[in-house]
């Protein structure tokens, strides 16, 4: 018997609220669903998700004359 899927039309903010919601539901589960796994093998996946968690640092320089520079002064 096959089951027929319903057709409602869904939207974009619907759609990403679904995956919000999974998305937690599955990062509160996590120590339980990767609690069987081997050592390496549990690191591994937190490594792989450690880029989602913490942004790549990027060095940031700042050059003398630079478009939108301000200049610091003194008060007499």
């Amino acid at each position: 018997m096959k089951k027929e899927i319903e057709t409602t039309e869904i939207t974009t903010t619907d759609l990403r609220k679904s995956l919000k919601l999974m998305m937690q539901v599955e990062l509160l589960n996590l120590p339980t669903t990767i609690k069987d796994l081997a050592p390496t093998e549990r690191l591994n996946i937190l490594c792989k998700l450690l880029p989602y968690v913490l942004p790549k640092v990027e060095t940031v320089t700042h050059e003398q004359g630079e478009q939108g520079e301000f200049e610091i002064g003194t008060w007499k």
